[in-house]
């Protein structure tokens, strides 16, 4: 997971419809496609597009002032909106969050920005995230009529102005215009964007695909992050806010009726409560922690976690992601290493891991190291080295493994991104389904059999402004969490053409605890074979779904 407690990711991109297949989900209440024809293994490579391709202006509008000069940005007589629809303005309503794509007006090299904002429904002060800022007030805040934001931003010396000014509404719940940047009272930059507020996209329902809410535990520790099942119980870690001091931790459920889960224990530790991520094996839990490393417990009896240990002895690591195959266990450490390492843990007795190996992930083009996720599989491991692409390594010798190939796609010096991942065996050969953590990215499918020749061969996307997180393999069905686009479920029997066959939208912007931030909504997905979907969003908690 990413958001304000990284600033290291503040620059993130955009991403423009390529044409490739999004969706191919059913109309309400038309019957179901016909059968998928089985894969033969055969698929035409495609080209890799990046993240990010440069969309053009969004909105025939500008800011007319020269840079450098002495300006109150906040003058809506400075854009030239001439050329704009604005009386389409005025069907918006006067709240709403939205996300926010930028393109500077000097060229595409130029590094694209974005923001989210939210202007609550009561009429109270909005707040703004600029590039993962800390939320700052809005001091102006008209959407229908005008679309006209303003905020100021304090950085060090600098006093930063921001102002957006509305061009037209495009489509339902999105809206182009122009936007400028001051800096200590002088016109810095300008250029346009594209706002979608985060209502359910494609005019979609709650629901789709057989998918039905069963049951939603709030957690009280601060945001849910992510869940393990195991013997009938949900384990939820939360991360805390290194700002607020608020607490995260772990809150153990109990999900034997999965229609009437009951929380049994919530545990923090002081000073130790930015937990991302859990597994357990047998009679141990595993947390990951961004302070202890990895935090072992004794679930003999599930509902009650007794704390045994924190691994690696010695200096603290942060550990934000773990995986668990047959008896080894991988913790990806993006700091204080650099750039990053993966822990190797053998847990033949679970409850006593003994460390094998710290795998040094190579660094050779980004200059935002960081290790992020893995997924073993068959003696690999497939590290998501979030700024420098798609690495995987030959693990079956933990004490000397091999980089056998990367895969990465960056382009104009902008990194990829790389972020979770699922593979699995289609048709004979070794496919991964990988997905991007920011604006703009999207599941990649990936044939890995020869990982010194990696080819791109499918590709499924949403709105540019929302963002994968999570991904759960599960026979041939891929299960997504999309942030502000809730859970997506995609059959993949057919690799090259993934098809998404059920959705559930999480996300409600009336929810208490959401946020104007882009990485908000569903964020973690379990799916352990007894029939339920177990979908962590950040403000409602844990959701039991049907498994369709």
């Amino acid at each position: 997971m990413t958001f304000k407690a990284f600033p290291l990711r503040a620059v993130l991109i955009g991403f423009v419809s390529l044409g490739v297949a999004c969706s191919d989900k059913p109309e309400p209440n038309q019957p179901p496609p016909p059968p998928v024809e089985p894969w033969d293994g055969t698929y035409t490579p495609l080209v890799e597009p990046s993240d990010w391709v440069d969309p053009g202006p969004f909105a025939p509008c500008s800011f007319t002032p020269p840079a450098g000069t002495n300006i109150d940005c906040d003058d809506l007589s400075l854009f030239d909106r001439s050329k704009c629809d604005t009386a389409s303005l005025a069907a918006l309503d006067s709240h709403g969050i939205y996300q926010v794509d930028m393109r500077q007006a000097s060229g595409p090299t130029d590094v694209t920005n974005f923001a989210g904002f939210r202007v609550p429904a009561d009429g109270s002060t909005g707040l703004i995230n600029f590039m993962y800022s800390l939320p700052t007030q809005l001091t102006r805040q008209q959407l229908n009529g005008s679309f006209h934001l303003s905020a100021r931003f304090t950085r060090r010396t600098r006093v930063q102005q921001f102002v957006m000014a509305g061009c037209g509404v495009t489509s339902p719940g999105t809206v182009t215009g122009c936007f400028a940047l001051c800096t200590n009272g002088k016109f810095t930059s300008s250029g346009t964007f594209e706002a979608a507020r985060m209502t359910w996209g494609r005019g979609e329902s709650e629901s789709s695909g057989g998918l039905r809410l069963l049951s939603e535990t709030r957690v009280e520790t601060l945001r849910p992050v992510d869940v393990y099942v195991h013997r009938k119980h949900a384990y939820v870690v939360a991360v805390g806010d290194i700002f607020t001091r608020a607490e995260g931790g772990l809150t153990v459920v109990d999900v034997s009726d999965p229609s009437h889960p009951v929380i049994k224990k919530q545990i923090t530790l002081p000073g130790d409560s930015f937990w991302n991520a859990a597994w357990a094996k047998d009679n141990a839990l595993y947390i990951g922690s961004r302070t202890s490393g990895v935090i072992v417990y004794d679930i003999s009896n599930p509902a009650e976690p007794v704390f045994v240990r924190s691994l690696p002895a010695g200096a603290p690591v942060n550990v934000h992601t773990l995986f668990v195959d047959g008896n080894r266990l991988y913790a990806v450490s993006p700091s204080p290493a650099v750039p990053g390492e993966t822990l190797i843990f053998d847990i033949s007795s679970p409850l006593e891991p003994v460390l094998l190996n710290r795998l040094v992930t190579p660094d050779e083009v980004s200059w935002i190291p960081s290790s992020h996720d893995s997924f073993a599989y068959q003696d690999r491991l497939y590290v998501n080295q979030f700024s420098t692409g798609y690495i995987v390594f030959d693990v079956k010798d933990a004490q000397n493994p091999r980089q056998l190939g990367r895969y990465t796609f960056s382009v104009d010096g902008r990194e990829p991104l790389s972020h979770a991942s699922a593979v699995g065996t289609f048709a004979g050969k070794t496919i991964a389904f990988e997905g991007g953590e920011g604006m703009g990215t999207h599941l990649r499918v990936l044939d890995v059999t020869d990982p010194a020749n990696i080819q791109l061969i499918g590709q499924y996307k949403l709105r540019r402004q929302t963002s994968i997180h999570n991904i759960i393999l599960k026979d041939k069905r891929l299960y997504i969490t999309y942030y502000h686009e809730g859970l997506r479920v995609l059959d993949v029997s057919v690799p090259p053409q993934p098809r998404e066959i059920a959705y559930f939208n999480t996300y409600r912007e009336s929810d208490p605890g959401r946020t104007d931030e882009i990485l908000d909504g569903a964020i973690g997905v379990r799916v352990p074979g007894d029939g339920h979907v177990y979908v962590v969003d950040m403000a409602r908690g844990l959701l039991i779904l049907n498994e369709p």
